[in-house]
């Protein structure tokens, strides 16, 4: 069936349910004639006269009858589906996935999308943890969220979070069993908890910042996890020191489970992004994310 088909009986149905060509053309924004004309056209390609006319009326003949109570249901639906299409551009639904950093969804992302799932309850979530600079749109996602510096330049960044204070911090009993380190490079004698970054396998460096400028340090260690809650629980444990984002230990820095060193070369990265391809037409429900998430930058 192509568009004039469907034009057609479109024509026919309005002209069928008004029993007036008159009143039909005016439903349907057309001329009489050319309504007219649109029904003459459909009863030549079918081969049957589908109306019986007056000069006041028009009624159905028993073939009209037939393909009425066939198309009419057809066309019902294909309404109903354009009137859904734009129920979900004014009450946005669907699923979103982001992909981020394991820190970013805990201390970020999560606390933000938490009111907002809960105003659009026709919105589904899907978080992925990943630490490298992966293709979202290849990867199916809609967003990702990184720190500035790590958003492709094609992409378009929206700020989502404050810069990111790191910290190297360990329980105040194994700071004291040894000597406390001065340095980063004093780091290289102690017992370290490194981060292995699942997405790629590297271990993360250590990044400091000394008399100005920044400084990275390698450093080695009896324990290497792929999560940084496995890293704090380790280093709550006893197990030495670990490079943690400062406001994910702050809370035990207050109780003093743990102690922070070398906070006068504390390294602080650029806040997250959320970043996306830039589209002229966004899928409803990441564009209403959006909206909410500029509405608090």
């Amino acid at each position: 069936m192509n568009t004039e088909d469907l034009r057609d009986l479109n024509a026919f149905v309005a002209a069928a349910e008004e029993g007036n060509f008159t009143r039909a053309a005016a439903r349907l924004g057309v001329s009489q004639s050319a309504l007219s004309q649109t029904i003459r056209n459909l009863e030549e390609r079918t081969g049957v006269r589908l109306f019986n006319r007056t000069t006041r009326n028009v009624s159905l003949t028993e073939a009209g009858e037939r393909l009425l109570k066939s198309v009419h249901p057809a066309l019902a639906e294909i309404e109903q589906g354009f009137a859904q299409l734009g129920s979900l551009r004014d009450k946005p639904a669907g699923t979103i996935r982001i992909s981020a950093d394991e820190y970013a969804i805990d201390s970020v992302l999560w606390p933000l999308l938490q009111p907002f799932l809960r105003k659009y309850p026709d919105i589904a979530l899907e978080l992925t943890t990943d630490y490298g600079r992966g293709d979202i749109i290849g990867q199916r996602q809609d967003a990702g969220v990184r720190r500035g510096r790590l958003v492709s330049q094609d992409m378009i960044a929206l700020r989502i979070g404050p810069d990111v204070p790191m910290a190297v911090v360990a329980t105040p009993e194994r700071v004291a069993a040894g000597k406390a380190p001065a340095r980063p490079q004093d780091l290289a004698g102690q017992d370290c908890i490194n981060l292995r970054l699942p997405t790629h396998g590297e271990i993360f460096p250590w990044h400091f910042t000394v008399d100005g400028k920044d400084m990275h340090v390698t450093i080695s260690g009896r324990q290497v996890f792929t999560s940084i809650a496995l890293v704090r629980a380790a280093c709550l444990a006893g197990f030495g020191y670990a490079y943690l984002p400062l406001g994910y230990v702050d809370a035990h820095l207050r109780d003093g489970r743990l102690v922070e060193v070398l906070a006068h070369c504390r390294k602080t990265f650029e806040g997250y992004h959320l970043y996306y391809p830039s589209r002229r037409q966004q899928p409803p429900a990441l564009a209403a994310l959006i909206e909410e998430l500029r509405g608090r930058a």
